[in-house]
C-alpha cells in the first residue's frame, strides 16, 4: 500500500497592485501569530513621508525594531529605483541580517517585500533563499510586476502559495493566512 502524503503549505506569499494592502495584510497576520504565542522575525518595508510627500522607503527588523534606510530621495550613492537610490548596505546589515536572525530564533520568517529594491542586493536573496529553504514558515509580500529568478523560484516552489490582495479579500485575507500557517506548526497552548 502507497501512503499519499498532503504537501503542505510552508510559505505563503502575498502580491497584489501598489498601494492594495500587500504590507497590512502581512501586519494583521504577524500580529495575530504574535498574539497566539509565535515568535516572528524578518523584516518590514514602509513608507516615509515628510509633509505628505514620501521621501523614501525604511526597512524594519520585526524582532528588535532596528530601523534603517532601505531607500530615499537624497541617498547619495546605490542603484536607483525612481527618485530613490537604494541603501545596499541598509539593506544587508538590517533586511538580510533580520531575515537570517529570524531563521535561528522565531518561529516564524516574514519578508516585506521581495521588490525591485530589495533585488539589487545579493545578500537580501543569500537570506531569502535561505529562508526558503529553512524549516521555518515563511511569509511575504512580493511585487506584482516585477520579473527576476528568485521571484519565479518562489512561484514554481511546491511548498509555496502566493494569494492575491484584492480590495474584495484584503480585510479578511489574513485570517485564512493563519490557517494555513497554522496547519503547517502546532498551535502554542
Amino acid at each position: 500500500m502507497r501512503i499519499q502524503w498532503k504537501h503542505l503549505t510552508r510559505s505563503i506569499f502575498i502580491t497584489g497592485q501598489s498601494g492594495i494592502g500587500k504590507t497590512t495584510v502581512l501586519l494583521n497576520s504577524i500580529e495575530t501569530l504574535k498574539k497566539m504565542g509565535y515568535k516572528v522575525g524578518g523584516m518590514i518595508s514602509r513608507e516615509i513621508r515628510e509633509g505628505g510627500v514620501r521621501i523614501g522607503f525604511e526597512i524594519v527588523d520585526i524582532h528588535t525594531g532596528q530601523q534603517g534606510w532601505l531607500a530615499h530621495v537624497n541617498q547619495p550613492k546605490g542603484p536607483q529605483v525612481s527618485k530613490y537610490r537604494v541603501n545596499l548596505d541598509g539593506l544587508k546589515m538590517i533586511g538580510a541580517n533580520s531575515i537570517l536572525t529570524a531563521i535561528r530564533q522565531t518561529d516564524i520568517v516574514a519578508i516585506d517585500e521581495i521588490g525591485p529594491m530589495e533585488l539589487f542586493s545579493p545578500a537580501f536573496k543569500e537570506a531569502v533563499v535561505h529562508a526558503l529553504e529553512s524549516n521555518k514558515p515563511l511569509l511575504g509580500t512580493i511585487h506584482h510586476k516585477v520579473q527576476d529568478v528568485l521571484i519565479n523560484t518562489i512561484k514554481t516552489r511546491e511548498d509555496t502559495e502566493i494569494l492575491e490582495v484584492t480590495y474584495a479579500n484584503r480585510k479578511a485575507l489574513h485570517n485564512l493566512i493563519i490557517e494555513k500557517i497554522l496547519q503547517f506548526i502546532p498551535e502554542k497552548s
